[in-house]
């Protein structure tokens, strides 16, 4: 009987072993096949900035395998090795394009997050009563206006903007894009701060500090990881945003992706330039991420991204 025992007890110790390793396998590969999903597209716009025009029609997809690599779309761009310092007009107005967006990303971000972070810390603390409407509500409404298509918003700010000589301006596109995204930071923002024991800033309170103090010296620290992941998001949809940026800007504050959706000619669509303007405006957003990953993850876990 002791052998038997052991025996099945061996067994058994064998049967949850290979149940585990079968597993992790599963979750592993699992894993794998969805990160390959997720960058293939990018994958796919770097080598293509490096095709001729065959490659890019055949599909061809290995470097140095399927296809030898060139300098096409950078050498469109005026920034492959052989042209990076020479004179380019293309390159002047790749540039351009890459500090209006810039501005444009970088700006409205930083003042959604700012004021989308008080109106959040508002909703999160404090009891408001507007009409029928209670915190939840205003809560929801902010949320709702997501709900309405861009092409919806289209007229009324051409004209607005019209009037107002904002068309074509770095300024117009910036407050534009503060009130698309702002959004999306109150109801971030507020998760997060409600996520905030107010003891702490209660006991603040007790030692002499204002509210504002309180804020920025107990609340703000606690909170600047789910900050940082709102800033990214918003800094991702500005930075990608077409639609507007091509219905109010047409020369001097056109941004990125209206360039990039502009590279056709007589041809057709100049695939390998447009993957190299692609690839130029994938870069920053992966080296941000890169940099500001252990924030992000941190915002996640507190609660900040829902």
């Amino acid at each position: 009987m002791p052998d038997k025992q052991i025996f099945h007890d061996g067994e058994s110790d064998l049967l949850q072993k290979t149940r585990w390793f079968s597993g992790r396998v599963a979750v592993y590969g699992i894993l794998i096949f969805w990160t390959v999903v997720c960058l293939f597209p990018i994958y796919w716009t770097i080598t293509t900035s490096f095709k001729m025009a065959p490659n890019v029609m055949q599909g061809h997809l290995v470097p140095l395998v399927d296809f030898a690599p060139k300098w096409l779309g950078w050498k469109s761009l005026g920034l492959s090795p052989d042209t990076i310092w020479a004179e380019s007009t293309v390159r002047e107005e790749f540039l351009k394009r890459f500090t209006n967006s810039t501005i444009s990303a970088l700006a409205s971000s930083t003042l959604a997050v700012i004021l989308g972070s008080m109106a959040a810390y508002g909703l999160s603390r404090f009891r408001y009563r507007f009409g029928f409407m209670r915190n939840p509500d205003i809560s929801f409404f902010f949320l709702s206006q997501l709900i309405l298509p861009p092409v919806v918003l289209a007229l009324p700010f051409l004209v607005l903007y019209k009037q107002l000589d904002l068309l074509d301006t770095s300024v117009g596109l910036v407050m534009l894009y503060t009130l698309t995204v702002l959004p999306i930071v109150i109801w971030i923002m507020r998760d997060q701060f409600s996520s905030i024991p107010v003891e702490l800033e209660e006991a603040a309170l007790v030692d002499g500090l204002s509210i504002w103090g309180a804020f920025l010296t107990i609340v703000l620290p606690i909170a600047l990881p789910g900050m940082v992941a709102a800033f990214i998001l918003c800094l991702v949809l500005t930075w990608n945003e077409y639609f507007f940026a091509a219905l109010l800007t047409s020369t001097d504050a056109k941004t990125l992706p209206v360039m990039v959706a502009s590279q056709t000619g007589s041809q057709g669509i100049n695939w390998w330039a447009m993957a190299a303007l692609s690839t130029a405006a994938i870069l920053p957003l992966i080296i941000i991420g890169i940099v500001l990953e252990r924030y992000i993850i941190k915002g996640m876990a507190a609660g900040a991204v829902k």
